[in-house]
Formats: structure tokens, sequence, C-alpha cells
């Protein structure tokens, strides 16, 4: 009881900390009239997958690593298993031309780098996270000299100028509740993996994955009831990309990932590749560019068949 506790105190530091730091982010590209583009893709990115990539790298450093790989495969396959199916069987989305030009098809060779790095070998060394981060910058580049038109800003509320202390306020007491929240879940996933007999992979690819893919939930869901489509396929996808980029990268480059259970490498990558494959057909299946609770019935049945079968 102890160790869920700390998990959902962890959470809510975690979510807590996230929303801050963006606000705080945001704030700052202002008073430095960063474009708001540059924000958008950057910024908020990276501020959005903050919760993700302070699990991961302090799970890396403390010794569970399978904490760290599992927490973003899990959280890779929740955001569109389950955040993706739950807003569409909350109302359908129109699809982006750029999905299948360049989001889909940057997310597959990133889900395919990452699994041929630690496929045969177990590890993701150091060199292999230099490259996953150097694919992320020249993603980047190419998002901003060729995509400006197709990117909208998602949060105008968000655009308030804060005054400097309040900026510093929010950053430090968004970094402080990020740390601490990354402490205390990886404390009671670790306790609660071995009070109940189970791999930290298995924690990590549920509980803590579920966990981390949170704010991501509470995004789309509040989108959808304000009847705006600020949460698209695309959010999900390139949330997806920062996952394996910028997160497993980062954190490699830290310190090397070693896969201690081997359920990663046989089951959980597999699930990985297989739900990020299945978004093509579904959205140009039975109508083109759009997805529906048809959809989201198939996206969350797989969801469910692979926690189901993961935890058995």
């Amino acid at each position: 009881m102890g160790n869920l506790l700390l998990v959902v105190l962890g959470l809510t530091l975690l979510i807590v900390g996230g929303n801050w730091l963006l606000k705080s982010a945001v704030a700052l590209s202002l008073r430095l009239a960063i474009p708001k583009i540059v924000i958008g893709m950057t910024i908020v990115s990276f501020a959005t997958s903050a919760p993700e990539l302070i699990v991961s790298i302090k799970a890396a450093l403390d010794g569970f690593p399978d904490l760290a790989l599992g927490n973003v495969v899990g959280s890779n396959i929740a955001n569109l298993g389950l955040v993706l199916a739950i807003t569409v069987l909350m109302g359908s989305i129109n699809v982006r031309k750029s999905f299948y030009t360049t989001d889909w098809p940057v997310m597959m060779v990133a889900s395919l780098l990452f699994v041929g790095f630690i496929y045969f070998d177990g590890v993701l060394e150091q060199y292999e996270g230099i490259i996953l981060v150097v694919f992320l910058f020249l993603f980047l580049i190419y998002l901003l000299r060729f995509q400006k038109p197709a990117v909208e800003d998602e949060m105008p509320e968000d655009d308030i100028p804060l005054p400097l202390y309040k900026t510093v306020l929010f950053l430090g007491i968004g970094g402080t509740a990020l740390w601490g929240g990354s402490e205390l879940l990886i404390n009671g996933a670790v306790g609660m993996a071995s009070s109940l007999g189970v791999s930290d992979r298995i924690i990590g690819v549920t509980v803590v994955s579920v966990g981390t893919s949170i704010p991501e939930l509470a995004a789309s869901v509040v989108a959808v009831l304000k009847k705006e489509k600020a949460i698209s396929l695309g959010n999900l996808i390139g949330s997806n990309i920062f996952n394996l980029l910028a997160v497993l990268g980062i954190t490699s480059i830290i310190t090397p990932i070693q896969v201690v259970d081997q359920g990663l490498l046989a089951n959980d990558i597999f699930w990985m590749l297989g739900i990020s494959f299945l978004i093509l057909p579904l959205v140009f299946f039975p109508k083109g560019l759009r997805l529906g609770w048809r959809d989201g019935l198939i996206l969350l049945t797989f969801y469910a068949a692979f926690i189901y079968l993961t935890v058995n």
C-alpha cells in the first residue's frame, strides 16, 4: 500500500512539475522573443516529455535500466493504444497530410533505429544515444525549414508573458517537483515490483508508462471536451519520436542502458513496432485521413491484449 502511495504521489508531482515547467518555458521564450514555431517544436515538446526524461535518467543512474527502457517503450504503446484510443472514442479526428509525409515515417525510422541498436546486444551504448539525438536535431531542423505553415499554435491561452520572478519561481518549483516526483515514483515502482514478485520491466511498461502518459491523456480529454482539436495524431506521434530520440538518446549518453529482463527484447519492442505500424492502415480505412470510434476500439483492444499478455 505504501509503495502504491509513493507511485501516486510521484506521478502527481511529475504532472504538476511538468505543467509549471511548461508555463515558465513558454514565458521565458516570449521574454527572449523566440519565434512561436521554435517554442512549439522544441521547448514545449521537451517540457511535455520531461516526466519520461527525468524518470528514465534517474532509473538508469540508480541501477534500474529496465525501468528506464520499460517506461519509454510502454509510454509509446500507451500514447497510441490508450491516449489516442480514448481521444477518438470521445470524438473523431481528422488527420493532416503531414502524418504520412513526415510524422509516421519519422516515428517508424526512430522505432526501427532504437530496436536495431538494442536487439542484438541488449545495450544502448553512448555512441548510439548520440546518433539518436543527432537524428532528433536533423528532424527538428527539417520541420523548422519545410513545415512552418503546417504548425498551429496549440495553446494560445498559455502565451502569457509572466513577470521575471514568476518565471524563475515556476522554473525552480517545476524542476524540483519533477525531480522529487521521479524519486518517489521510482522508489514506489521498485518496491511494488519486489513485493508483487514481478520484474522492474513489468512495472515500467504498465504502471510507470501509463503514469508518465497522463499529461498527454489529460490534454486530449480537455481538448475534446472544449470541442477543440488541439490534440491531434501529430502531437502523440511527436511525443513518441521525442521519447525514443530525446529521452533514450540523452539517458544513454549519460549512462549506457543494459537490458536485464529479456522480455523487453522478446515481447515489448515488437508490441511497440506493431501498434506504431497499425496506425497507418487505421488512418486510411475505412475513411481516408480520419480516425473514428471503431479505430479507437481496435487500438484499445490492442493495448488491453498487450497489458494482459505482458502481466501474465
